[in-house]
C-alpha cells in the first residue's frame, strides 16, 4: 500500500520540513511524542501533547537550540512551522549543564528532600510517603539474573544507596559506596497475596540505606508477585518509570552506559539556582498571586476536624466513561486548553458548589525536571504548585476555563520556585490541623508507563490496598484512552465512604453538564443526580403530618412537653434545650410580652439569627397571642 499523504492522527496533508530548524524540531517532537511521521503543519496537542510533554519539549528545545520558549509560546505556536519561526527569532538563552561535584562524606539536600525529611522527623513511622508498585510475573523467571538486575540498578543510581541525617540543624544526604541489599523471597497462595502485599508496605528508616525494598513471592514455578517500594525522598513517579525501563533492559542483557551525573549533583545545582535572578523574578510572581488574605477551604465534613492533622485515609477508585473524558478534551481543545485544565476547572466548580467560596487554592504537583540533564536520573524532583482560582458563580464555565488556562501557564513558567520557600516567605499562621495553604490536591496522571515486555515473561498490573491520606482530599484522574479512572484519596477522620462516593458522582455530573453546555454559569451547573433531585424536592420535602385541627400550635407543643419533658427539643452547635426547658423559657418571655401590651393578633417582629433564642421567641409570641 502507498504511504498515506495526510497524517492519520490529524487529517492534515503532510508537509515536510523546509529548513534545518524545522528538521531538528521535528526530530525533537518525535522523541517527545513517540510519533514517527510529523509534518510542519501538525499540531503538537492534536498528536497527543499535553502540559507535561510541553514542559519536556521546552527543556529539549533549550538544550538543542540554546534558546528558550515559554509554555505559553508553545501553546500559541503549536505547529512545527510556527514554533520554528519563534526559535529563529528568539534571543539566545545559554544552556548551562549541571556539573558533577566532588565526593564528600555528606552532601546538601534538595528543597523537596528537605521538606520530606522534616515531615518524617515530625510524623515518625508511617508509610504516607512510600512509593510501592506491584506486578504479577507469569513465565519462568531467572532468579539469579533477577537479583543481579536490582544490584546493578543500585550501583548505577546513587539515590538508591543514599541515607539522610541531621548535621546541626540541617538535613544532609550521605552516598554510600556499598549497601546491604537483599531481595525478600517467599512463597504464597493466591488467597494470602493481599495480606502479604499489605504487610510488605512498611515504614523506612531514612538513616539507613538503601531506601528501596524488593520482594518476590512465588505462587507456582511460573507465577510470581513482584513488589518493590521506595521512599519518596529518593524517587518520584518518573523515577518509577526509569526503574521499570532499566529493569527490562538489564534483564534482557543490555549494557547501559554509566551515568555522568547523579542526584547529589542536581541538589547542589538547584541550591545555587535558588539564589539566582531568575528565581527572584519567579518569587515576585508567587508573592503577587498570594498577596492579601489567604483563603481556607471550608469543605463540609462528616466528622469534626481533629485538632492535629491526621493521615488516616482510604481511597475510592472507579472507572470513568472514556467518551465523556474524550468529549471534555474536545471542549478544552476548542479553547486551546488541555484536558488537565478542563478537569481542574471542573474540580474548582465542584468545590465552589460544595462551599460557596469563590476564592480557592488547590495544590497540584509538577514533575520538576526543568533541566535536560536530569532526564534519566532517579530522584525526587517534584514541586507542588499552589494554584489559586476564582470560580465565581456569575462566570460561564467557558470563561472560567480560559482563566484556568492562563493561570496554569503562568504557574508552569514559574514552577522552579519551590513550594517550601513560598510557605516560609509568606510566613503564614500555622494551623496544626491543616496543611499550609491548601487542603486538597488535584493530579492528572498522564505519564506514559512503559510496558514490561520480555521474552518468555508477561507482566500484569496487580492492584493492592494502601491506607493513608496526605491531604483532606486528593483527586487523581488517570488518563487512559481505554480505561480512564478516578481515584479519590481522603482522610477517614473527616469523611465517610458514602460522602466520597457521592462527591465522585457529582464530579462526573458536572463534567457531563459542562460538555452539554460550556456556556452554563458556574452557579447553575447541575451537580445533583436525578435521584438526588427527587429526594430533595419530594422525599425530603414530604413533611406533612396529621394533627388535631381543634388545637393551637402551642397547645400541641405543650402536649409534647407533658409526654417527653426531658427529650431534646432544640439542638444548636454545643447548646441543647429539652421540651421542658424550652417551655419554661417561652412562658417567661410570653408573660413579659403580655406585660408590654401584646394581645391576640398583635404583630411582633423578631430579629434574630437561627438559634435557640429564636425558637424561644417564636413560641413565646404564639403563647402571648401574637
Amino acid at each position: 500500500l502507498p504511504v498515506p499523504e495526510g497524517d492519520i492522527n490529524t487529517g492534515r496533508a503532510y508537509e515536510a520540513p523546509t529548513n534545518e530548524i524545522e528538521e531538528n524540531l521535528v526530530n525533537i517532537w518525535k522523541e517527545v511524542l513517540g510519533v514517527d511521521r510529523i509534518g510542519i503543519n501538525d499540531d503538537f496537542f492534536e498528536l497527543g501533547g499535553h502540559s507535561l510533554k510541553a514542559a519536556g519539549l521546552a527543556v529539549k528545545i533549550h538544550k538543542f537550540f540554546s534558546t528558550g520558549l515559554t509554555l505559553g509560546q508553545i501553546f500559541e505556536a503549536s505547529t512545527v512551522k510556527k514554533m520554528a519561526l519563534l526559535i529563529g527569532e528568539a534571543q539566545e538563552k545559554e544552556f548551562i549543564p549541571i556539573e558533577s561535584i566532588a565526593e564528600k562524606e555528606y552532601h546538601e539536600v534538595s528543597s523537596s528532600q528537605k521538606r520530606l525529611f522534616i515531615i518524617d522527623q515530625l510524623e515518625g513511622d508511617n508509610t504516607t510517603y512510600n512509593l510501592p508498585s506491584m506486578v504479577m510475573v507469569e513465565g519462568k523467571l531467572d532468579l539469579v539474573r533477577f537479583k543481579k538486575v536490582f544490584t546493578e540498578m543500585i550501583r548505577r543510581h546513587e539515590s538508591l544507596r543514599t541515607s539522610f541525617k541531621l548535621i546541626g540543624d540541617e538535613p544532609v544526604q550521605t552516598v554510600h559506596d556499598e549497601v546491604e541489599f537483599a531481595v525478600e523471597y517467599g512463597e504464597a497462595t493466591e488467597d494470602k497475596l493481599k495480606e502479604l502485599a499489605k504487610g510488605f508496605i512498611r515504614p523506612f528508616d531514612l538513616g539507613q540505606a538503601p531506601l528501596i525494598r524488593v520482594s518476590l513471592l512465588k505462587i507456582n514455578p511460573e507465577k510470581h508477585l513482584l513488589m518493590f517500594d521506595l521512599h519518596h525522598i529518593i524517587a518520584d513517579g518518573v523515577s518509577s518509570v526509569i526503574l521499570v525501563k532499566e529493569f527490562a533492559q538489564l534483564y534482557a542483557g543490555d549494557e547501559l552506559p554509566d551515568l555522568k551525573l547523579q542526584y547529589k549533583d542536581f541538589a547542589a545545582w538547584q541550591n545555587r539556582f535558588n539564589e539566582s535572578e531568575e528565581i527572584t523574578k519567579q518569587q515576585e510572581y508567587w508573592l503577587n498571586m498570594f498577596q492579601g488574605k489567604i483563603p481556607v477551604l471550608n469543605l463540609p465534613t462528616d466528622f469534626p476536624r481533629p485538632s492535629v492533622q491526621n493521615n488516616e485515609g482510604d481511597k475510592l477508585s472507579l472507572k470513568l466513561d472514556p467518551k465523556m473524558i474524550n468529549d471534555l478534551k474536545k471542549i478544552a481543545g476548542e479553547q486551546g486548553a488541555t484536558l488537565y485544565m478542563a478537569l481542574f476547572a471542573v474540580y474548582n466548580t465542584l468545590l465552589f458548589r460544595y462551599t460557596g467560596q469563590e476564592d480557592i487554592i488547590i495544590g497540584s504537583p509538577t514533575a520538576g525536571r526543568q533541566h535536560a540533564d536530569v532526564e534519566n536520573m532517579i530522584g525526587m524532583f517534584v514541586n507542588t504548585l499552589a494554584l489559586r482560582s476564582f470560580p465565581e458563580g456569575s462566570k460561564t464555565f467557558s470563561d472560567f476555563l480560559g482563566e484556568v488556562k492562563d493561570n496554569a501557564l503562568l504557574a508552569y513558567e514559574n514552577q522552579d520556585y519551590q513550594f517550601e520557600r513560598l510557605v516560609d516567605t509568606l510566613d503564614l499562621p500555622r494551623d496544626v490541623s491543616r496543611n499550609p495553604m491548601f487542603d486538597t490536591m488535584f493530579v492528572l496522571q498522564n505519564m506514559a508507563i512503559p510496558k514490561l515486555e520480555l521474552e518468555g515473561l508477561q507482566f500484569l498490573p496487580y492492584s493492592f490496598e494502601t491506607k493513608g491520606a496526605k491531604f483532606d482530599l486528593t483527586l487523581e484522574i488517570v488518563e487512559d484512552e481505554a480505561d480512564p479512572r478516578l481515584n479519590i484519596e481522603y482522610c477517614t477522620r473527616l469523611f465517610k465512604p458514602s460522602t466520597i462516593e457521592r462527591l465522585a458522582q457529582h464530579f462526573q455530573n458536572i463534567i457531563r453538564n459542562v460538555i452539554a453546555n460550556p456556556q452554563v454559569r458556574l452557579a447553575e451547573v447541575e451537580m445533583a443526580s436525578a435521584m438526588e433531585r427527587r429526594q430533595i424536592l419530594q422525599e425530603f420535602n414530604n413533611t406533612g403530618a396529621k394533627y388535631a385541627k381543634d388545637r393551637t400550635i402551642y397547645e400541641l407543643f405543650e402536649a409534647q412537653v407533658e409526654q417527653n419533658p426531658n427529650h431534646p427539643a432544640v439542638i444548636f452547635a454545643e447548646q441543647q434545650l429539652t421540651y421542658l426547658e424550652l417551655n419554661r423559657k417561652a412562658n417567661q418571655l410570653a408573660r413579659v410580652l403580655r406585660e408590654r401590651g401584646v394581645t391576640r393578633d398583635s404583630i411582633v417582629g423578631i430579629l434574630l439569627e437561627r438559634s435557640p433564642e429564636m425558637m424561644i421567641g417564636l413560641m413565646a409570641t404564639l403563647k402571648a397571642g401574637g
